[in-house]
This record gives structure tokens, C-alpha cells and sequence, in this order.
């Protein structure tokens, strides 16, 4: 997973997974992307910052089963108030919590908005956060009700590949988001 250059491939996989030939008309353009990071004091990790900046800002269709938010957007009804969010503050989980069973546990407000864009919903308070600041920068987090699980086959409960091109790659084969087998 390489946060840093946009891979051709990868780009290339996400326009057709997208339906999106060339350039998106819904695409947000690269100036309005380089406002929305200096805004925040971040850098979006790639593959998604070229995906935002060229092919498109948001869709109907999936990932995830409500649709891809555009930048900077949360879900109708989310405890994720995009007034309230600072991006540029690093995401401060490193594994999986959940909160239900952690006395000692990390501070909620900054798991649901420091370090991450919410990339859309799976309904009942299951939404997917891609990080852009902290050590996990550019893997994707599912926030539920319950907790935060990260995403990838490097962390267990998917075979899917790392990252926002993995994740996208995930959903176009039409595979169950934690489909790896139980230990």
C-alpha cells in the first residue's frame, strides 16, 4: 500500500469498479482538493486523493452499501459532526477496540473525529473511516456502535488488501467485508 504515489493500476481499477471513463464530471478537481487539505493541514493518502481529485467526489453506488460520501461529508444521523471533526489530529487507534469491553478505554470523541474522512455507511451506526493522519494512515476503519475494527488481511477477519484500492477491489468482487475464515 503505497499512501504516497497514486499506482496506475490501482487508478485504473478504481474507474471501472466506479463505471468512470477519464476524468469523473463529478470529480472535485485538484483545486478544490488542495483547499480542502490546507483547510484541514493534511494530505489525503492515495490512491483516494487522486480518486476524489479525478474520477469522482461521492457515488450512489457502493462501497459502502449506502453509497460513497463525498469529501468531508458524514452520514444523515451520524455521531460524526463534520463542524466538530479535526482531520489534522492523529487517529489514535493502532487495533481493534471495543469499547464495550475496555475499561480503560481511549477517548471516543477522538476515535470518531480525529484523523479520518468518513468514506459513507452501512446503516445502523456501522460507518467506514479512511485515517489520513497517525500510524495507520491510508487503512480503512470500520466505527460502529460498538467499536473500531481495522480493515485489511493484515489484521485478520478479511482477505482483502490493505488500504482504500483494496477495499474498493473488496466490494467490486462482491465479497462479504469479513469473509476471512474463523481461527
Amino acid at each position: 500500500m503505497n499512501t504516497e504515489h497514486a499506482d496506475p493500476g490501482e487508478l485504473a481499477a478504481l474507474r471501472a469498479a466506479f463505471g468512470v471513463e477519464g476524468g469523473g464530471a463529478s470529480a472535485l478537481g485538484w483545486e478544490k482538493l488542495r483547499a480542502f487539505e490546507a483547510e484541514h493541514g493534511i494530505v489525503l493518502p492515495e490512491p483516494y486523493r487522486t480518486f476524489v481529485a479525478e474520477i469522482t467526489d461521492g457515488s450512489r453506488q457502493g462501497p459502502p452499501a449506502y453509497g460513497l460520501l463525498a469529501l468531508g461529508e458524514v452520514p444523515r444521523g451520524s455521531w460524526s459532526d463534520p463542524a466538530a471533526r479535526d482531520l489534522g489530529k492523529p487517529f489514535p487507534l493502532t487495533e481493534a477496540w471495543l469499547w464495550e469491553e475496555d475499561e480503560d478505554e481511549p477517548d471516543l470523541d477522538a476515535v470518531l473525529r480525529h484523523g479520518s474522512v468518513v468514506l459513507g455507511t452501512d446503516g445502523c451506526a456501522m460507518d467506514w473511516h479512511l485515517i489520513v493522519t497517525g500510524p495507520h494512515r491510508g487503512h480503512l476503519w470500520q466505527i460502529t456502535d460498538v467499536g473500531a475494527l481495522p480493515f485489511g488481511a493484515g489484521f485478520g477477519h478479511t482477505t482483502a488488501a490493505p488500504g482504500f484500492a483494496g477495499w474498493v477491489a473488496h466490494w467490486a468482487a462482491g465479497k462479504e467485508w469479513f469473509d476471512a475464515p474463523a481461527p
